[in-house]
């Protein structure tokens, strides 16, 4: 079994900061890729920022310049630091994974449970 466990997440004023953290546990041979999805209410789930286990990082438009994703391979944990947040930023955050848990099966995605990041106007 793997486990997303996630923490950070909070109320904050706009203009402020918060990190995310994400640790995956579990029976893990290796995680190609993590990274943060968003849904606010009413809308879909987006991707927020991934990184790859190469350290290569992907970001959506509305938060570069903004957020930054990083990850401790040691660890099996992913971080996103999130600066000048605004309110249209307030969702939950979702970390997601895609792991193998083992060499004899293919990579599966997994999800944290979910951590809400609202910011005040």
């Amino acid at each position: 079994q793997v486990q997303l466990v996630e923490s950070g997440g909070g109320l904050v004023q706009a203009g402020g900061s918060l990190r995310l953290s994400c640790a995956a546990s579990g029976s893990i041979f290796r995680i190609k890729v993590m990274g943060w999805y968003r849904q606010a209410p009413g809308k879909q789930r987006e991707l927020v920022a991934a990184v790859t286990n190469g350290g290569s990082t992907n970001y959506a438009d509305s938060v570069k310049g903004r957020f930054t994703i990083s990850r401790d391979n040691a660890k099996n944990t992913v971080y996103l630091q999130m600066n000048s947040l605004k309110p249209e930023d307030t969702a939950v955050y979702y970390c997601n994974a895609r792991i193998r848990a083992t060499v004899w099966v293919d990579e599966s995605d997994y999800w944290g449970q979910g951590t809400q990041v609202t910011v005040s106007s």
